[in-house]
């Protein structure tokens, strides 16, 4: 497999097509590793201020629905009005936003996160029968060792040359036990890949710290207010996008998640940095 070049690291707006564009512009991953990311870079552009299934009854609340850990399929209304066909594994549901989900689409490397009972341009949204594989990392204590690090993640580029991209695992991914959440300096989305073969095999690899300035005390209360608090991202053209930060990195507690009103993909920043 061969890899082209990633997309822009600033934000724009998404369709679900262009979801299947950024994965062919991802670097093709070895034998199923992950991406890697620098959580800092992008900080200083954020401001804190604030198959056949079941149909599913889109008038029924996510209590009444619990999708999650569910396979799902769909279809997507374009706004040229084509249609589109996906399926996926819905990952969690967003506490302090009950109406968005964290989706793993099949064939797609990237985290979206979807409002998937109210979203008018979900047609048809079904549960499948399709059994999730939920069992376990194989190795937990070697899945300890790489979350909350910062890597270099090799991947085949063209012409058999390896490309080198930085990042960091965040975490255990929910539901699929045996993937991980990483984003990358390049690109500071949520990516998830099986990395445990790459990290035996040498194409993760743990990048030593010993020369970073010690994380000052955070302040909890600060950091934990945070949640659910919009943001506004400032373009170099002076135009601004509006999101919510919707989850903090348990292993890495100043990153956050962030879900831009316009956008589909799930953005990963050093917040408290910038605060």
């Amino acid at each position: 497999m061969t890899s082209e070049e990633p997309r822009d690291m600033e934000p724009g707006p998404s369709t679900l097509d262009s979801r299947t564009q950024v994965t062919e512009q991802q670097p093709s991953r070895p034998r199923g590793g992950q991406e890697d990311h620098n959580t800092n870079r992008a900080a200083d552009a954020i401001n804190a201020n604030a198959a056949q299934g079941r149909p599913i009854n889109r008038s029924s609340s996510p209590a009444q629905n619990n999708i999650v850990g569910r396979r799902i399929s769909h279809e997507w209304k374009e706004d040229n009005g084509r249609i589109t066909h996906w399926k996926g594994t819905v990952l969690d549901q967003i506490s302090i936003k009950p109406s968005l989900y964290l989706v793993k689409y099949d064939g797609v490397d990237c985290v979206y996160g979807l409002e998937l009972h109210r979203d008018k341009r979900v047609i048809s949204l079904k549960l499948l029968s399709d059994k999730v594989d939920t069992s376990q990392v194989p190795d937990p204590i070697l899945a300890d060792t790489i979350i909350g690090k910062a890597v270099e993640h090799m991947f085949e580029g063209e012409h058999g040359c390896k490309d080198e991209w930085r990042g960091m695992v965040l975490a255990q991914a929910p539901i699929l036990k045996s993937w991980f959440y990483i984003t990358y300096e390049k690109d500071p989305i949520l990516y998830m890949y099986q990395l445990l073969d790459d990290f035996k095999e040498g194409d993760l690899r743990i990048i030593p710290e010993i020369n970073e300035v010690p994380p000052p005390d955070l302040d909890l209360e600060l950091m934990d207010g945070l949640i659910g608090k919009h943001v506004e991202y400032a373009k170099e053209d002076g135009s601004k996008r509006v999101g919510m930060v919707i989850h903090q990195v348990e292993a890495r507690p100043s990153v956050y998640f962030i879900k831009f009103e316009d956008d589909f993909h799930i953005y990963v920043y050093d917040l408290v940095k910038k605060m």
